[in-house]
């Protein structure tokens, strides 16, 4: 999942930068509120954190420009102000959640999870496909009820794919979603991936659509 982060405490930033990044979120920054709307108009990310006390435009403000152009898209407040009245006010901008801070980090990914999967036909922490269970609290992943030992990116790119199974996922959406801005990718980084999942999961569980991308078939997500 790819996530844009609006916020100008740039060592608040940065430790969120890594704190996401270590559990497999790849994540782009930006500390104004007139770059965060240029930047998801050039690429959609999965899911805005949008820090309230922005230095050109309120957060608010970037909440609502966003919301004329973009219904769907999941935003997370972060803010210092704590009273009910910014609370509604936010949720009432079209925030779809709201986190005052300080905050703990547990929290934060707890809330992440909810908006992933109002993003995906998954309901619940654990996706299952066959004898495959990856569970999104425990960010494990099972087979035959045996752990596996995957990478972070080898984790977050199944995970994109069994949360979308039975859908064609593209190479340029996948890439999106495992890399951040900046991050040098290999013409074939995906694949590798793909081939050291085949490997730990077996071969019939990921599927290549040639010339368009990977797909998981199947049953209950």
């Amino acid at each position: 999942m790819q996530i844009l982060l609006v916020e100008d405490d740039r060592p608040l930033a940065a430790g969120l930068k890594q704190a996401l990044a270590k559990v497999g979120y790849a994540v782009n920054h930006v500390e104004k509120g007139e770059m965060a709307l240029t930047a998801i108009r050039a690429e959609r990310p999965d899911l805005v954190i949008l820090d309230i006390g922005l230095p050109d435009i309120d957060g608010i403000a970037v909440l609502k420009k966003l919301r004329a152009d973009d219904a769907e898209l999941p935003v997370l407040l972060l803010t210092a102000r704590d009273s009910v009245d910014d609370k509604v006010a936010g949720l009432d901008s079209g925030a779809d959640d709201y986190l005052a801070k300080p905050f703990e980090m547990t929290e934060l990914l707890a809330r992440l999870r909810v908006l992933e999967r109002r993003l995906s036909s998954v309901k619940s922490s654990e996706i299952s496909i066959g004898d495959v269970v990856l569970d999104t609290a425990k960010q494990s992943v099972t087979l035959a009820g045996e752990e596996l030992d995957l990478s972070r990116r080898e984790y977050m790119l199944l995970k994109s794919l069994l949360e979308n199974a039975g859908r064609v996922q593209t190479r340029a959406v996948l890439e999106q979603r495992l890399y951040s801005w900046g991050e040098e990718v290999t013409s074939n980084a995906l694949e590798v991936h793909i081939h050291h999942l085949r490997k730990k999961l077996g071969n019939d569980l990921i599927k290549t659509i040639r010339g368009v991308g990977y797909k998981v078939n199947g049953g209950q997500p």
